[in-house]
């Protein structure tokens, strides 16, 4: 052996003896690590860490190491994300909404990551957020597949398909790391001049509780917290929003707790919406006998409680019984609201004061931070926090998911009239003429997301007629307001040239006009419906504002009423003074201002507008009419229709969120449109874009046929395209009742007796087109109904048979409706209620019995004592294809 050789192997085993030295010294790093052991303490990892460990156990070792601070964080949210992100980076925070909106999905989860990484490794105890949004009927989001309106849903009476659409729904938001919807709306919709019926699943607890256990359970097994709203019964008189609500408890009980009951009982739902009225003069986000006697004492609600959008602040603000913040969460944590959104307000500063002072106990804070607590981890956040953007991508709005969009805008459509078969038209029809301002246009409705590939009507009918010649009109172009735009004639922007018209627009990247504007413009009128888009892509979807400014020339001298519509806030200015101002946010809302002006004179006016979060809508309008315009229009669709040999006509309505209704007749000069249209002779089909009923005496005889397509989604163009030419037979039902005229509202099909009569001594008593109405191509044959046994005693259920035909040449669908009729009570009844529904499909000339089970508590009513019972007697039992058609009947006997 050389020396050299000596000397290495010395080396070597010192080499040898430090890497033993570093391996020992990483192996106990290591197991320190895993065991969560400290050499100085001995304390192991925090039990909420550990997975393997029962969910309360891991809640409350949590709850244990928190503050106060820490646990009042839980209960807050934010709309803001650098709020979210930095102000919040020590206490943690509950949760964050809506700001995922115009990122497209796999943008969205990258973004969504990025907070949950942030939230975990430098928040105090590392606790995720849980992400909420709208989904209705598709995420409120950048290319989400936008789904037919809740309203449109409801009509196609098919469970199996709301499944089909909430589980693509679901998936689209937890790709996105989207893990709780503020949907659904189930709120029962009897008076149809409220703007949101659109939203709704229609008039009937049984109806709305089938379409809302279908929905709510298909988002909890996919991973996402539904939250059905507005809890309890916010449509007030006269069909406003939010208005008191002074209804009995056994109508509360019958009608308007049934659906939030079955979401909780069936779907196992893990949050509600508390709704921004009072109910019997306590506000509903401070009520404990709607928040923890009913929905945590009787149907054992595990979940946690959020509030509507700034209703917490609404109980001192708006309802006025506290004094100030502090007094009010109080109240609303006492009573059971666990979480207030969308931002820190009550539930911040004034929380905490309350709990120092004792105004709240911290055992009742624990709660709801409990509730919060379990949710996280019952969701996984804590061991998969991330989602996969390519995943994301893959989802949103797929071949698959269009295609199920595709077959819920056919079922969703009720044919409502067809007189001498006007529908389908043939092959041999081949040239058409379509005629109304929403023609060319996709209105989807409420709570949509946006930039999504849409389908018009217009496009849906070129599409299936290649070789046809389709001739196109607007017809009436100011029927999509209210009232009418001020034309371009009577406005002159400032700095304009000669015989410019409209108004000059400046548009800036704040809400608050500052700095230089982004954008300049000529907008040629003020009638703007951006939804969740922006004006341009200069401009960001939310939080920007608008300076419209120029010379107004009044066409005669007179009182005008100016009508400023906007979502958010508006100020109008008249030679440099303010006349009106509503600078906050608010869903789209008209201001009424009576001014005088003289004929020929100019008047400055300046518009300023913001926009902060949701949807962006501006107009403009006033109440004179432009006969002369709106002859050129009539004229226009004249000359289409003459050189047509059928007609199609697109009529809708405003309405939504904020825009209750005092009137549910379209546009007087759109029935005036349809009335002279419909009187040139040509077959002529209405279709109906809206989201509740629509009175139509003024030109429903004018017309052949009537088909209502709701807000269809974005493949409905394609939907009404292939029930116009027969390659799909409608058979949808009506969820509401259409009324003849608003002065028969509220107008619903399960009313209980009259200590008189129905009817008016200008107007019957009964409906334009009953509840459970639809039209089909085919015809259908009922017969043989039987029941499984007769008498039964008042503990027993019945199964009822009924077999159904199609007795026509086509295939076609039919929903067959069961309803039930207690002949004597100790307390009065409805005349009908609805208790059971099937959707089926039959080809010509095939049968297929149908079957219902009628269980003990579908007979049940509650009695004078307000206890559910079974009470001895006789029912009858009625089978048909609407309400008002019922084609079987027997009766039931119940024995004690």
């Amino acid at each position: 052996m050389t020396v050299f050789s000596i000397v290495n192997q010395k080396k070597g085993c010192k080499m040898r003896f430090l890497s033993l030295i570093i391996r020992s010294i990483l192996c106990r790093v290591f197991w320190i690590w895993l065991l969560g052991t400290v050499s100085l303490s001995g304390q192991s990892i925090p039990e909420y860490k550990d997975a393997s460990i029962p969910v309360e156990r891991r809640v409350g070792d949590l709850l244990s190491r928190m503050s106060v601070e820490d646990k009042v964080a839980q209960l807050q949210c934010q709309v803001n994300e650098s709020g979210a992100t930095k102000s919040y980076l020590k206490q943690g925070l509950g949760g964050l909404g809506c700001i995922l909106r115009n990122s497209e999905a796999g943008e969205a989860a990258k973004r969504m990551n990025a907070i949950q990484k942030i939230m975990i490794e430098q928040s105090r105890f590392g606790i995720p957020i849980i992400m909420h949004d709208e989904a209705l009927h598709g995420l409120i989001a950048a290319k989400a597949t936008s789904f037919p309106q809740a309203i449109g849903l409801a009509s196609s009476w098919d469970p199996d398909l709301m499944d089909a659409v909430a589980e693509a729904i679901a998936k689209e938001t937890r790709s996105r790391g989207i893990r709780q919807v503020l949907s659904p709306t189930i709120n029962i919709a009897r008076d149809v001049r409220w703007g949101r019926i659109e939203e709704t699943y229609g008039e009937d607890p049984y109806l709305a509780s089938r379409m809302a256990v279908a929905f709510c359970r298909a988002f909890e097994r996919n991973g996402v917290i539904t939250t059905p709203k507005h809890y309890a019964a916010n449509v007030g008189d006269g069909g406003r929003d939010s208005h008191p609500i002074h209804f009995s408890e056994r109508l509360m009980r019958e009608i308007y707790f049934p659906a939030f009951k079955a979401c909780i009982m069936e779907a196992g739902c893990t949050s509600i919406m508390a709704a921004y009225n009072s109910y019997d003069g306590i506000p509903c986000s401070a009520n404990a006998w709607l928040l923890t006697d009913v929905l945590r004492g009787e149907w054992g609600f595990r979940g946690y409680v959020v509030s509507d959008y700034g209703s917490v602040k609404g109980i001192a603000a708006m309802h006025r019984t506290a004094v100030d913040d502090k007094q009010a969460a109080a109240l609303a944590l006492s009573a059971g609201l666990d979480v207030e959104l969308p931002n820190v307000d009550v539930y911040g500063q004034p929380l905490l004061e309350a709990i120092r002072e004792g105004m709240v106990s911290e055992d009742v804070l624990d709660r709801s931070v409990r509730r919060i607590l379990t949710a996280k981890f019952r969701l996984g956040l804590f061991e998969n926090p991330y989602v996969d953007p390519s995943l994301a991508e893959q989802i949103n709005d797929c071949r698959e998911h269009r295609a199920i969009a595709l077959e819920a805008a056919r079922k969703a459509l009720v044919l409502l009239k067809n007189d001498d078969d006007t529908l389908p038209f043939g092959p041999n029809v081949k040239s058409i003429a379509v005629i109304g301002p929403l023609a060319d246009i996709v209105r989807l409705g409420g709570y949509s997301g946006s930039g999504m590939k849409t389908v018009s009507i217009l496009e849906g009918i070129r599409k299936a007629r290649p070789n046809a010649a389709i001739r196109f009109a607007k017809g009436l172009r100011n029927a999509s307001t209210m009232y009418p735009v001020v034309p371009e004639v009577h406005l002159f922007p400032a700095g304009g040239r000669e015989g410019q018209h409209g108004l000059k627009g400046e548009y800036f990247s704040n809400p608050d006009l500052e700095g230089r504007p982004v954008l300049t413009r000529i907008d040629r009128e003020i009638n703007f419906e951006w939804g969740g888009g922006s004006p341009d892509s200069l401009i960001p979807p939310d939080r920007f504002s608008v300076r419209w400014t120029g010379t107004l020339v009044p066409p005669v001298s007179g009182f005008y009423k100016i009508i400023l519509t906007t979502d958010d806030g508006v100020r109008l200015f008249i030679d440099g003074k303010r006349v009106d101002e509503a600078w906050q946010d608010r869903s789209p809302t008209s201001n009424f201002i009576p001014l005088q002006f003289e004929e020929g004179r100019k008047y400055d006016i300046r518009i300023e507008y913001y926009e902060n979060a949701g949807g962006a809508f501006a107009a403009l309008g006033w109440d004179v009419v432009e006969n002369e315009q709106e002859e050129r229009d009539f004229f226009e669709a004249q000359q289409v229709v003459q050189e047509s040999e059928a007609v199609v006509v697109v009529a809708g309505v405003i309405e939504g969120e904020g825009r209750d209704r005092a009137e549910i007749r379209l546009h007087p000069g759109l029935e005036r449109m349809i009335r002279t249209v419909g009187e040139l002779g040509k077959p002529t089909v209405v279709v109906l874009i809206n989201g509740s009923a629509v009175a139509m005496n003024e030109w429903i005889h004018s017309v052949g046929a009537v088909l209502e397509a709701w807000y269809p989604g974005e493949e409905g163009g394609n939907a009404i395209a292939d029930v116009l030419f027969g390659n799909a037979n409608p058979g949808g039902k009506l969820p509401i009742t259409f009324p003849l005229s608003s002065g028969q509202i509220p107008l619903y099909y399960n009313t209980k007796p009259s200590g008189r009569g129905y009817d008016y001594v200008d107007m019957p008593g009964k409906a334009l087109f009953p509840f459970g109405h639809g039209l089909s191509y085919t015809t259908f044959e009922y017969g043989n109904l039987t029941l499984s046994s007769n008498p039964i005693h008042a503990n027993q259920g019945v199964r009822v048979s009924v077999d159904i035909g199609n007795a026509g040449k086509v295939k076609g669908d039919e929903v067959i409706q069961l309803y039930i009729h207690d002949e004597a009570a100790s307390v009065a009844r409805p005349i009908k209620e609805l208790k059971g529904f099937k959707r089926v499909t039959l080809e010509p000339g095939e049968k297929k019995t149908v079957s219902f089970d009628l269980t003990q508590g579908e007979l049940a009513l509650l009695d004078q004592h307000m206890k559910w019972v079974v009470e001895p007697g006789r029912f009858q039992i009625l089978v048909g294809s609407s309400s008002s058609d019922i084609r079987c009947r027997a009766d039931l006997d119940v024995i004690t």
